[in-house]
């Protein structure tokens, strides 16, 4: 089967994600940077807050009581983090390029719905989808396969004619367990290397300096 559809992941791929630098850029003292990064990101309430069964008022107050840090802080961590999550240009390029090529794009992201919301308000190419699914949407995660089950019952797909962009391994490994065609995301040129080798898409040119 020829591939016809490709699903963007988000954070990492179409909108910067970098939690370390995020922490470095909101805190100037260095020595909070490990707490931080321990007790959000990479908590399970993170994970939660994803998943749709956390909101975030409960979520800051958790923060707040494991970090020590003032509840106003956090939610201004929160903010700030949202607000990091600008766009990668060359990607919203790919995007784009696809989208003018006639190729059906889908979203699938791990990410709390107030994040996609304000996202949402914040840029206009989410018109280019013709299907997203947000997870705390939905009450599920990747790498779980029951998300992938979902956006292809949701949207008619043919995982053997579709590609699945994602900068996370076990996403990536998930899906191509269940047939995918799957690009683990490095950076821009790469994947659109890649989406070119499946005749989707011409290879970026070099940007001039």
């Amino acid at each position: 089967m020829s591939v016809r559809n490709v699903i963007f992941d988000f954070g990492g791929v179409l909108v910067r994600w970098k939690p370390r630098e995020i922490i470095a850029s909101f805190y100037d003292d260095a020595s909070v940077h490990a707490l931080i990064g321990q007790s959000i990101f990479q908590h399970v309430d993170w994970a939660e807050m994803d998943r749709g069964t956390l909101d975030e008022p409960a979520a800051t107050l958790r923060f707040a009581q494991r970090t020590g840090r003032p509840a106003a802080e956090i939610t201004a961590f929160l903010q700030h983090v949202r607000e990091s999550l600008t766009t990668v240009p060359e990607s919203i390029a790919i995007l784009q390029d696809l989208s003018r090529r006639g190729v059906p794009l889908y979203g699938l992201s791990n990410m709390a719905t107030d994040t996609f919301a304000w996202l949402r308000q914040r840029y206009d190419h989410w018109s280019l989808f013709k299907g997203i699914v947000i997870s705390a949407d939905i009450r599920m995660l990747k790498p779980e396969r029951q998300i992938f089950e979902y956006i292809v019952g949701q949207h008619g797909l043919t995982p053997a004619e579709t590609v699945f962009i994602d900068d996370h391994a076990p996403n990536v490994e998930a899906a191509r367990a269940m047939g995918f065609h799957t690009i683990l995301f490095e950076s821009p040129e790469q994947c659109a290397a890649l989406l070119h080798g499946h005749g989707l898409i011409e290879p970026q040119r070099p940007t001039s300096r």
